[in-house]
């Protein structure tokens, strides 16, 4: 069973002066935790939250299953200092503070490039994310962590995973607030260094730590780019600046900045 969220008690122990983030709100529901967040003009690391979300999007305009029992969030970011091409890593780093929260209720975690969070060793699709950068400049990094049982009639993600939940893997522990504090703990962890770094992925370790994790490199893939061109290849490795590497039947290595990635069973 998962708890309902405690703003006050995550408010005390996440904002300043007893914590990293800025501003925290928890709301019933709303439309979009991204989509309030990025028109609220909010202070550098402002969080919101919702038990559940009526029109929650995924990448390129899909909607994103939001049903109550989950744990939807977004987190405005202002890292000055750091490069706008820089800026996509926001999106990496999510995924890593995602994996360290599913594994450490013992569920098996991987990532998908660029935002998926796969679990268990099926695996299905446990976890999205979807990056903005706002009218005046900002990111606003949006997670959905799929905690309680799912309800029957979720549609699989693109390219046919199946969505699960860490309570459907066994998950322990699965109280939202703390669930919540923990992913915030590790993001602000994980974008401090990072940003302190200037963005350098290499050098901040964030590279290191997601290829660790990499469910995609290594794997036969099938990227589906903007305009409706495919690329079938072997994913090689990710870029410092974050770009998937593919290296094309041909032999060419191919730098893939956006577009979607579908694991291709091995022959």
């Amino acid at each position: 069973m998962t708890s309902a969220l405690d703003a006050e008690e995550l408010r005390s122990r996440l904002v300043a002066p007893n914590g990293p983030y800025a501003a925290l709100d928890v709301v019933e529901t709303t439309a979009s935790t991204n989509a309030d967040l990025a028109a609220s003009g909010a202070a550098d690391r402002t969080v919101l939250i919702a038990l559940e979300q009526s029109a929650g999007q995924g990448r390129r305009g899909r909607s994103w299953s939001s049903p109550a029992g989950g744990l939807y969030l977004s987190v405005l970011f202002r890292p000055a200092g750091v490069p706008a091409e820089r800026l996509p890593w926001l999106n990496l780093i999510a995924g890593l503070a995602l994996v360290r929260v599913a594994q450490s209720t013992g569920v098996e975690a991987t990532l998908k490039w660029p935002n998926d969070l796969l679990l268990g060793s099926g695996p299905g699709k446990g976890a999205g994310i979807l990056s903005e950068i706002t009218a005046d400049g900002a990111v606003v990094v949006g997670m959905g962590l799929n905690v309680a049982k799912l309800p029957s009639g979720v549609q699989p993600a693109p390219g046919g995973l199946a969505p699960t939940s860490l309570e459907d893997l066994g998950a322990a522990e699965l109280d939202r607030g703390e669930l919540a504090f923990r992913l915030l703990v590790e993001l602000a962890g994980l974008e401090g260094v990072w940003r302190k770094n200037g963005g350098d992925a290499v050098e901040s370790g964030v590279l290191e730590e997601y290829e660790e994790h990499s469910s995609t490199v290594g794997q036969n893939v099938r990227v589906e780019l903007p305009g409706g061109v495919e690329l079938l290849g072997v994913a090689q490795r990710i870029e410092a600046d974050g770009t998937l590497v593919v290296r094309g039947a041909d032999g060419v290595e191919h730098g893939v900045s956006a577009g979607d990635v579908v694991h291709l069973r091995q022959a």
